[in-house]
């Protein structure tokens, strides 16, 4: 019995050994390259920088196995996620379908959307979609085609904020919360107050769903919640104090990528620890994390606003002439907010068999006022993430692999 208890003691540490991220490569890596990151190696915790980077090797059988290195990594450390929650949501709406079990009601059922609280908007159609009419499917793609917050708003409250929170604890996301619906101002008690809505095929009622509140708090233990020395309040007055977030939707980095890990790689997560995904449900969402706005025709966009390459700020920054590699996807959520430039990735080169995750934040607002919508956008935070998404490829492109991968999983059809 005692060698028993001794050898899984040790097997306990060797996995502990072998989980732990390593945390001077990035720096290492950065420091190569003085010519691009030399100006935010220097001071880090001023451009609020968190970086996790994840290898991905696979085995005789194509099975993965990962290995992550950090740079700043800091679970307590605040910064605001903007729209990179919006994933967390896109999974939990799909989820609660496939819950539900209610004949007829799909991702494709029209949602009908009324209100029921101060504030509160209603949604009877949608001229973006097919049909005219608003669904859980369309709301998907274009909020991974281009960061909706209308569409992020709707899967919010559909779900519900209780029902969020507790996904969020059972997937193990345990430094993150999501509070608020984006860019309506909403906050305290509007908050825990989300529509009625309705669903139908044609003119057939399938699912009706009442008002919801949540009365919950969602504390966390986090630093950093209250930053600069001003902001900008509703009437554009200059308030000469800092400005808090400390009521707003938190997302680490760490949770971030795991989020996004178990999405790409169920495979690896015991049957009962996976997304209640349906096949149908990962092929939408791979196809419209990895499509470019150019590719859709419902929603369409106008190209001079939404280029090929604009959600994808790992590798492409925010350039408008940069061609996309043909080779290359990226299965992606971006967040911008507050100076704050956030992207969580999955990148794959199908050409170069080349495989990896990595998800990062920076932040520049140098004159510390918040709302003003004076921050570093074009000149630190853009080429930050372009400069570190093109560095790790690089690596990659040089890393030997015992294994080269079978990727034909991930190639979606965008026609």
């Amino acid at each position: 019995m005692k060698s028993i208890f001794t050898s899984l003691l040790l097997f306990a540490c060797f996995s502990a050994m072998a989980q732990k991220i390593d945390t001077t490569y990035l720096e290492n890596l950065m420091k190569t390259k003085p010519e691009l990151f030399s100006g935010v190696l220097t001071h880090p915790d001023k451009n609020q920088i968190q970086v996790l980077y994840t290898q991905i090797n696979r085995d005789a059988n194509n099975k993965p196995s990962f290995k992550s290195f950090s740079y700043n990594l800091d679970a307590h450390r605040y910064f605001y996620p903007a729209s990179t929650v919006k994933l967390a949501a896109v999974i939990f709406a799909l989820e609660k379908v496939n819950r539900l079990k209610i004949t007829g009601l799909t991702a494709k059922s029209v949602m009908i959307t009324d209100s029921a609280f101060k504030k509160q908007t209603k949604v009877t159609k949608d001229t973006s979609a097919q049909n005219g009419l608003p669904s859980i499917e369309h709301y998907i793609k274009k909020i991974l085609l281009t960061s909706d917050n209308d569409a992020f708003n709707r899967l919010f409250e559909f779900i519900g904020r209780a029902e969020i929170n507790k996904k969020l604890r059972k997937n193990g996301l345990a430094n993150s919360r999501i509070l608020n619906r984006l860019a309506v101002g909403d906050a305290g008690e509007t908050s825990k107050h989300t529509n009625p809505v309705k669903f139908y095929n044609g003119n057939k009622l399938i699912y009706s769903q009442s008002a919801q509140y949540d009365e919950k708090e969602y504390n966390l233990n986090l630093t950093n919640t209250v930053m600069g020395k001003g902001y900008l309040d509703s009437a554009d007055k200059l308030i000469n104090k800092p400005f808090s977030l400390e009521n707003k939707n938190a997302f680490a980095i760490e949770d971030q990528q795991q989020l996004m890990k178990k999405l790409m790689f169920p495979e690896v997560f015991p049957v009962k620890e996976r997304y209640n995904l349906t096949a149908e449900d990962y092929k939408l969402i791979y196809t419209y994390m990895s499509k470019m706005p150019n590719e859709s025709d419902f929603p369409k966009y106008d190209a001079k606003e939404f280029w090929p390459t604009y959600a994808k700020m790992l590798y492409y920054g925010r350039e408008l002439k940069i061609q996309p590699d043909e080779n290359i996807r990226i299965f992606n959520k971006y967040g911008d907010s507050y100076g704050f430039i956030i992207d969580n990735s999955y990148f794959i080169d199908f050409k170069n068999g080349i495989e990896f995750l990595l998800t990062a934040v920076v932040q520049s607002n140098e004159n510390g006022i918040y709302n003003d919508n004076k921050y570093e956008y074009e000149t630190v935070c853009f080429p930050f993430m372009k400069n570190l998404g093109r560095t790790i490829y690089e690596a990659e492109l040089i890393r030997k692999k015992n294994n080269k991968p079978n990727l034909s999983k991930y190639k979606m059809d965008y026609k």
